[in-house]
């Protein structure tokens, strides 16, 4: 490793750059969106309150299994948690009082800090959609996951002004060895992209090899003051939490990064069928972990999260856009208030197979819930499909482009003189028109939201350029921009050692493809 000094000015040189072509789609000021609408809460406090004693009732007397890791219960127990086994149970308000160590909002920086995201408050982050192994597109049809769509998406996340964040598992590469995957996938974020993202959580030696690498990124004495990297694991409900989790909290926190935990429940299987019990079980699950979290290290940033779905029981298909997993996302949105914990939930989540209305229909739903909510961090904001096993190119553009919407409206009504627009009513008569007015002039370029994908000319001009739908453009749209895509600017020498890092640890690693 090379010295402090000569890293430190070498960091200094690469820092700042944009990395898009003059062609590309401009990328807003702010790299996250500053809610100004207020939250739509649904519950009052009689039902609030019922539900946190569920909680609490779950956390003392049900109690939360961590498996697997000796280390975890240990932690547990010179905590002052009650340990039989491998059951946790502690009192609720020794739970809750660990949790209020975790900041109610925080940043996690970018390589180019201009990207850099507020995470929590009334900030709200998007990012695309997590862990699928398929890959779909409109002329390349359904496919499993390789590097080369790996690239390309988190080259289409880079340019997609409205996605804020990178995530991190944007399709499953399943060309590279499982064993290797994750360094090839971290290295592709951190070349090709220059907003913040996600690590390995899978194993352990994962979860480390990101934190190593983020810090030849970041140098050690940027990241031993901030957060630079984060985690997102999902809990085994029903009430169980394994090593995978309790390791990744270890690897992650322990270095004063942040963790994402979301319990991933279908009502009616991981949870009782009961939306309310599933959400009052989510809860406890996440704030035993955020509990846990604070006891590796005090202050160490953390996202509470809830992915809550109904199901077919019929079939036990997950659904996803239903009623119930909506107003989930309401309520969970009050409670992690409550808690002072930034939230994790929603997203542009759909069960159908294709870009389709119905994956339409469903998205517009949980998304439009997320968004009302105030959902601090937000997976699977673009290219969900087939209930998660699939990432939809045509998907991913057309989520994104719906996303600025959403980002329109969370701005609020401007009531600025300006907006009051005053003048114009001077240069218009009665009866008159102000297309041509100086106030509308003044204003017109950013006055609307204007759609990248969606048609409103009349027919004849959308029968000239083809009549295409809106799959079809979209597909034509991602093309599009990986013809425009250029590299984000990085220090020469900082991509040099992130190479030889990958290479020396896949020289180290076995070569496993499971």
């Amino acid at each position: 490793m090379m010295s402090t000094e000569v890293t430190t000015k070498r960091r200094r040189r690469g820092r700042g750059a944009k990395g898009q072509s003059p062609d590309a789609p401009a990328v807003p000021a702010a790299p996250f969106i500053k809610r100004a609408l207020p939250f739509f809460d649904v519950l009052d406090e009689e039902a609030l309150v019922k539900l946190e004693t569920q909680v609490d009732w779950l956390i003392e007397t049900v109690g939360v299994e961590f498996r697997e890791d000796p280390e975890a219960l240990r932690i547990w127990q010179d905590a002052g948690a009650d340990v039989q086994g491998t059951r946790v149970k502690a009192n609720a308000q020794m739970i809750r009082s660990l949790c209020a160590l975790a900041p109610r909002q925080f940043t996690q920086l970018a390589r180019n800090r201009d990207r850099s995201v507020v995470i929590g408050g009334t900030n709200q982050v998007f990012a695309p959609v997590y862990g699928a192994p398929f890959v779909r597109d409109l002329e390349g049809g359904r496919r499993y996951g390789d590097m080369d769509s790996f690239e390309k998406l988190v080259k289409l996340v880079q340019m997609s002004p409205s996605l804020h964040h990178g995530g991190f598992v944007t399709c499953e590469p399943c060309d590279i060895p499982v064993s290797e995957r994750h360094l090839d996938m971290l290295f592709t974020h951190m070349t090709c992209a220059d907003k913040p993202h996600l690590g390995a959580i899978t194993e352990m030696s994962r979860a480390q090899d990101s934190v190593d690498m983020a810090e030849i990124v970041f140098g050690k004495d940027v990241m031993a003051q901030n957060c630079v990297i984060m985690g997102n694991v999902n809990t085994n409900s029903p009430l169980l939490v394994d090593k995978v989790v309790t390791e990744a909290i270890r690897t992650y926190c322990g270095r004063g990064q942040g963790i994402v935990v979301a319990p991933f429940i279908l009502s009616g299987a991981m949870g009782p069928v009961s939306t309310a019990a599933s959400i009052t079980q989510a809860l406890a699950e996440a704030m035993m972990c955020c509990a846990f979290a604070q006891c590796v290290k005090p202050g160490a940033p953390f996202v509470l999260g809830n992915f809550l779905s109904s199901m077919s029981l019929k079939s036990g298909a997950p659904t996803f856009g239903m009623p119930e997993p909506v107003i989930s996302n309401y309520v969970v949105g009050q409670l992690a208030r409550r808690l002072g914990l930034p939230l994790r939930c929603g997203g542009s989540l759909t069960a159908s197979k294709t870009a389709d209305a119905q994956a339409a229909y469903e998205s517009a739903d949980s998304m439009h819930s997320t968004m009302m909510t105030g959902a601090n961090f937000v997976l699977h904001s673009a290219g969900w499909l087939e209930g998660g096993l699939a990432t939809g190119f045509e998907k991913l553009v057309m989520d994104a482009d719906r996303l600025g919407g959403y980002q329109k409206v969370l701005n609020g009504l401007d009531v600025s003189d300006n907006a009051m627009a005053r003048d114009a009513y001077g240069e218009v008569e009665p009866g008159g028109h102000f297309l041509g007015c100086g106030n509308t002039m003044a204003n017109y370029k950013t006055a609307f939201y204007e759609s990248a994908l969606s048609d409103s000319e009349n027919v004849e001009s959308w029968e000239e350029k083809g009549a295409k739908d809106m799959e079809r453009r979209a597909y034509e749209r991602w093309n599009s921009m990986l013809d425009q895509y250029t590299s984000p600017p990085m220090d020469v020498a900082i991509r040099e050692e992130l190479t030889a890092f990958v290479e020396r640890r896949k020289s180290e690693l076995p070569v496993a493809w499971y």
